[in-house]
């Protein structure tokens, strides 16, 4: 077991940052959804789909 580690241990290095990344994208994302922030970042007053990606207060 501990030969394969050292064998693959830059694979799992690589794979444990990608997934620190990835938690950390999906917190954020989470965070600002619970505050109520666009995803998108820009303006809804000309933006077509305004009505459907936020609910009308």
């Amino acid at each position: 077991m501990l030969t394969w580690i050292s064998e693959n241990i830059a694979t799992i290095i690589v794979c444990v940052i990608l997934i620190a990344v990835v938690a950390a994208v999906v917190t954020v994302m989470v965070r600002d959804k619970k505050k109520g922030k666009s995803s998108c970042g820009g303006g809804c007053g000309n933006c077509p789909m305004s009505g459907s990606c936020h609910s009308k207060k």
